[in-house]
Formats: C-alpha cells, structure tokens, sequence
C-alpha cells in the first residue's frame, strides 16, 4: 500500500515529461501536437510551456521519494490535468495530436485519483 503513491507520481511524472521534448523548437512541437507552428511568438509560449512541464515533471518524480510532499505533488497533478482537460472540453475539433494529449490526462487523472485515495487513506 506504502508503494501505490510514489508509483503513481512516478508514471504521472513520466506522462507530464513527454511533452518536454517541444523545449527542441517548432519541428518538435508539429511532432507533438501535430500543428504547424509558424509564429515565433506562439513557439516561443509552446516552448516555455514545454519547460513549464519538466518543472512539474521534477516535482512530481522528486515527490515520489518524500512522503511529505505527497499531498502537494498530488495537488500539482491534480492542477495540471483538470485545467486541461477542462479547457480542452468544450473545443469540438481537436487534432489528432490534442486527441492524444487529452487522453493522456483521463489516465493520469485516474491515476491521480488511486493515488489521492492511498495517500488520504495512509494519512486516516
């Protein structure tokens, strides 16, 4: 039981980490998203986005190894996956690329929620 919590920060670290390859530049950001970014003002935000992530990512893989970060790891993760897919609920037509992003939120959001059932059932 002691395990679920730093397993789940680990496998949400590592989807939150994906993203950070877009740091690369625009050719990398069209891989993952699969839109021509051609302004260098929106490359500039994807790739200060794509930063952003590896930030959390850190965090929630430091996490995984100090219990009393848990909560505020989960919290992170919670934070991040929830905005999204909220955002990205109500836009009708998402590329394949975003099609993907979203459903790697629905898994880490469950595994969020096995993770905030352990970590509040540990500290009952």
């Amino acid at each position: 039981m002691r395990f679920i919590v730093p397993a789940v920060l680990i496998l949400v670290a590592a989807i939150h980490a994906l993203p950070v390859v877009g740091i690369l530049g625009a050719e990398r950001l069209a891989q993952l998203y699969g839109i021509a970014v051609q302004d260098p003002n929106l490359e500039l935000l994807l790739r200060h986005r794509a930063v952003l992530f590896g930030l959390l990512s850190a965090l929630l893989a430091y996490a995984a190894f100090r219990p009393e970060l848990h909560g505020l790891a989960l919290l992170a993760g919670f934070v991040s996956v929830v905005s999204f897919l909220v955002l990205a609920h109500p836009a009708s037509a998402l590329n394949a690329g975003l099609v993907t992003v979203v459903r790697a939120d629905w898994l880490a959001l469950a595994l969020l929620v096995v993770g905030a059932a352990a970590h509040l059932k540990g500290s009952a």
